[in-house]
């Protein structure tokens, strides 16, 4: 009786498991359209960096902020764009959504100047063009 019952459990696991891969997506890296952000710093405190960026169509979900420093720690370079997603074969009309504030907060370990790339746009060429702020951070 405990084999049959067995038996009877593994088929209705079986049976009901689906090989729906559910949702696929098209990831993207969007530009920054405009920033604030203190013209100084100060090694150890939170300085706070505001964004605003626009998505292509109202299609486009949010995914965070893109924030790089390369692969090394010591680097005082940031490169900084927005994280965006769409649904593979979603349909969107192109009607433009209104431009979304995000922000994020710094803290410099070191004193130095730190440079931060800001994504703007893709040139003719597809390359990605940057605007390149310079902060200077005091002890």
């Amino acid at each position: 009786m405990k084999k049959i019952a067995l038996l009877l459990v593994l088929m209705t696991t079986f049976l009901s498991c689906s090989i729906d891969e559910g949702d696929k997506y098209n990831y993207y890296i969007l530009p920054v359209e405009s920033y604030i952000m203190p013209s100084t710093f100060k090694v150890g405190e939170i300085h706070k960096i505001e964004l605003k960026y626009q998505m292509p169509t109202v299609c486009y979900n949010y995914g965070g902020i893109y924030y790089d420093y390369g692969t090394d720690p010591e680097s005082t370079t940031r490169t900084i764009g927005i994280y965006a997603n769409t649904k593979v074969g979603e349909s969107c009309t192109e009607v433009l959504p209104p431009l979304s504030d995000v922000s994020f907060n710094f803290v410099p370990k070191k004193a130095g100047t730190y440079t931060f790339k800001f994504y703007i746009e893709d040139d003719e060429e597809g390359k990605p063009v940057f605007e390149d702020v310079q902060v200077v951070v005091a002890e």
